[in-house]
């Protein structure tokens, strides 16, 4: 099957990290290599936080999420994980640049926010710290986890993974 590797010790090769395609049970080359388990899977169900934590949970989450048109929640999630490691000096550029991109009302990927998370939000990044987008990114982690995520677990990406990896685990 493309994409697959079934080697004797019941781990799948997933080709691609952030960028693993998943329809209808098919995943599709791309550049990296992550080594899936039928294990980390399952971990994944158990909560967003353990899908998160793994690079291939949130390339095949990512992918869900494009197919329901609400990317945006998972990039900007990532993108205030990656602002919470910014050097002090480059704050500045990086909340800019994901409030235009994320936050402001007229954003290309606009978050569901309400109007005064999004004016505190707005506030806060004008005058940067680390913790700038720490309130924006709980909500949108909460909407997920709550909307998201359990529809995730019942896609036929995440279960057809899930029983590819089961069915190799089997032979």
């Amino acid at each position: 099957m493309p994409g697959f590797f079934f080697p004797h010790n019941n781990m799948t090769e997933l080709n691609g990290k952030e960028d693993c395609k998943l329809a209808e049970g098919k995943i599709h080359k791309k550049k990296q290599k992550a080594l899936l388990s039928t294990e980390e899977v399952i971990q994944w169900s158990q909560s967003l936080e353990k899908l998160l934590a793994s690079q291939s949970g949130q390339g095949v989450f990512r992918e869900f999420l494009k197919s329901e048109f609400s990317e945006e929640n998972i990039e900007f999630w990532l993108a205030c994980e990656d602002y919470k490691k910014t050097k002090s000096d480059h704050l500045h550029g990086k909340a800019e640049r994901i409030y235009e991109e994320f936050v402001q009302s007229d954003a290309i990927k606009q978050i569901n926010i309400d109007y005064q998370m999004r004016e505190a939000t707005a506030k806060r990044a004008q005058d940067p710290t680390h913790t700038s987008f720490d309130e924006a990114q709980k909500s949108v982690y909460i909407l997920m986890e709550r909307d998201s995520y359990p529809r995730f677990l019942k896609s036929k990406a995440y279960l057809n993974l899930l029983n590819q990896l089961q069915t190799n685990t089997s032979k």
